[in-house]
Formats: C-alpha cells, structure tokens, sequence
C-alpha cells in the first residue's frame, strides 16, 4: 500500500472515531421538576419566613441582616407587604423593647389559626440583649398581639439566634412551642416553651446533632458557600440548628442544622419535661441519615417530612418509610428557605438568594430582585396538633 493510501485510511479512521459535533442548543440540559405557581414576588428587602392562616391570609417576615427593613413583618395582600399587625409594632425602641418587634426571623400559624413571631432581637447577627428575643402571639381575627413571651438569660443566650417554631397544643394546659437556637457564634440547641406560664428551658444543649458540619462545603450555583469579608480570609459557615419539624402525632421533632446533610429526630415526651437531665433527652435523638443540605423543614398530616435543598434548588419530601421523592426541582429556587404547609393543599415556600448576599462574596451583593414566593400542590394539609 502506498503512502498516500495510509494517509487517506487514517484520515477516515479518525473522522470515524471522532465525537460528533452537536449544537449546544441541542445537548441535554437538567430537567425541571413540580409544577411551580409565583404566588408574589418582593421588590424591597429579603424575606425568609412564609406562613399561611387557616382562611387563607399568607404573612413573611425580613430579618436586619443588612436590608433597609421598614417592616419587619407583613402580611401579603392583593400581592404587595403590608406592615402586620401594624407598622407602631414593628418600630422598636432599641434591642431590649420587648413591646415591639425587632428582626423576625420566623412567622408561623398555629393549630389554632394564632400568628407567632419568632423575633430574634438580633440586628444583623449582632448580640441579643434580655427582652429583645421573644415568641409574640397575634390574634388573627382582632390583629392583635395577645401573647409575649420572653425568655431569660441562661435560655438566650447573647450568642442565641432564634430561628424557627413549631408547635404541640395538646400538651399541658396550653400546649408547648420548640425552637431552634441557629448562632453562628455560640452554643446550639432547641429551646422548649410552656406558653401557659411563660417558663422555658433549653434542650440539646452544644449537642452535636445540633452544631454545623465542620467538614461539610456546600456547593450553590456550583460555587462553594462561604463567608468572605473583603480584604481577609474566606471563613466556614457554621449556623446550627435551623430548620425544624413535628411529626404528624406528636411523637417527635425534627431537626437540622443549616451547614449539615442529614436529618434528626428527639422524643417529644424528652423534651417537654423538665425534670430529665439532658444527657437523658439526648438519648432519645434518632439519626435519619442523609437529606441533603437545608434550611427549612416542614411536616404533613399524612406523616410526611419536607426538607429545603438549597444545593440543587430542590424540595424533597420523605415518606414515613424513609423513601424520598423530588417535589420540586427548578433554577428558579434560588436558596429555598422556609415552607409552609397550608389547608389550600399547597406547600408555600421562599427563594430568596441568601447564598448571594454580601458576606459571601467579599461585600458585594450578587442578589437579583425579585426575590419570589412560590407554591406546589400537594395532596395533604398542615399537622394541627390541638386540643
């Protein structure tokens, strides 16, 4: 064979081996998953926190972390925020103002159609000063604050920031509300409270389901998450115990912390009694294994637990089995934070780009407004644990 000949042959080998050259518009992409309805979208400051009454009535609240904040909790009429209860209440007169709301991390409707405000009296993570952190009780039907519980100094702590609440009415002579203890700065843990005399004590205490992966680097938009202060060192996240979760009877609390993929669960009987030393308390937690990375957590009355993946936009949803299913999954979810389950047969939830903040990216804000509220259908309603 000749030289020429050998040349042609390679030629038609390589082009034969060669990958085939396809428009990009034509490769596979990631595939979207959930029917996602916009139920309003936020002009103004960041919110995190999504509630909805029995009547229908959906609150959010925005937290000081830096926004220009003029309310700090709203309700969202005709699609716009509204000061709620009123604008006076969300004037605080400084950060021990028990009478006023502060930076409310957290709204959640109770079993019994009350709003609660989860104020953390902490201005951009600063420290909280006695009076400042506080669980406040409106009536929906006078739009009135009725109920404000503070907590003492060995329960909040300065470093504590007080992330969300879930409730058990049936307990007790007016039931029980369990908070997560979020710092970044400080110990972790849940925090129990008796709303008929007001008494609270904190559980789990630095337990370490309830502290920040230190080995953990969660990756949003495939960048890694962490807080970056102009001119110095990148740093670690490390807030702890976030979202939480009661089971559909009453008979657990879910939890998690924010920087950690997998998901716990305490007796609820532990945590409402005062009497057990915690080392007792802790022996009842239950280690569920992997979910992913979340923020916000939330359960259904047919026992299903939804878990927030802010690292792949996702909602998922754990059957009592252990199984999950993806509910939603979409490029719009942008860092999904709170959800709330609604008598609608929907599931509420913020996406509001917090990993794009200033912190994380040496002082420059990456967030681009809106910030959304969406909703999903599902096939349940909220737990309603009442007497």
């Amino acid at each position: 064979m000749t030289t020429p000949c050998l040349v042609r042959l390679a030629c038609v080998i390589a082009l034969a081996s060669s990958p085939t050259w396809v428009p990009a518009q034509e490769l596979a992409t990631d595939r979207p998953v959930g029917e996602l309805e916009t139920v309003a979208t936020f002009d103004g400051p960041m919110p995190t926190g999504v509630t909805v009454s029995h009547s229908g009535r959906i609150f959010v609240c925005y937290p000081k972390w830096g926004d220009e904040v003029e309310f700090t909790v709203a309700e969202v009429k005709n699609g716009k925020p509204v000061a709620y209860p009123d604008p006076a209440t969300n004037r605080p007169n400084g950060p021990r103002d028990r009478d006023h709301l502060i930076s409310v991390q957290s709204v959640v409707v109770d079993p019994i159609d009350r709003l609660w405000a989860v104020d953390t009296g902490s201005i951009e993570f600063g420290p909280a000063s006695p009076g400042g952190p506080k669980l406040v009780g409106v009536d929906l039907k006078t739009n009135r604050v009725v109920k404000t519980i503070t907590f003492p100094a060995e329960v909040a702590l300065p470093t504590t920031y007080l992330n969300d609440v879930r409730f058990d009415l049936r307990r007790g002579e007016a039931g029980y509300a369990f908070l997560t203890d979020s710092s970044d700065k400080g110990p972790n843990g849940l925090i129990v409270v008796d709303l008929a005399s007001g008494e609270s004590w904190r559980r789990l205490h630095d337990h370490p389901t309830t502290k920040a992966d230190p080995s953990m680097l969660a990756l949003v938009e495939g960048r890694p998450v962490m807080e970056r202060p102009p001119g110095g060192p990148p740093k670690p996240v490390t807030m702890g115990s976030d979202g939480i979760a009661i089971e559909q009877d009453g008979s657990r609390l879910y939890y998690c912390p924010l920087v950690s993929r997998r998901l716990y669960s305490v007796s609820v009987d532990a945590l409402v009694d005062p009497r057990l030393p915690d080392s007792q308390v802790a022996a009842t937690v239950l280690d569920h294994g992997e979910k992913g990375a979340s923020d916000g957590l939330e359960s259904d009355d047919r026992g299903r637990i939804y878990a927030t993946n802010y690292e792949q936009n996702t909602v998922l949803r754990r059957s009592p089995n252990g199984r999950f299913e993806t509910l939603v999954h979409d490029p719009r979810v942008l860092w999904p934070d709170t959800l709330s389950v609604a008598r609608d047969g929907h599931l509420y939830f913020t996406a509001n780009q917090l990993h794009r903040q200033a912190r994380y990216h040496e002082g420059k804000d990456l967030r681009q407004k809106p910030y959304v509220l969406f909703r999903v259908k599902i096939d349940a309603g909220p737990v309603l644990l009442a007497k």
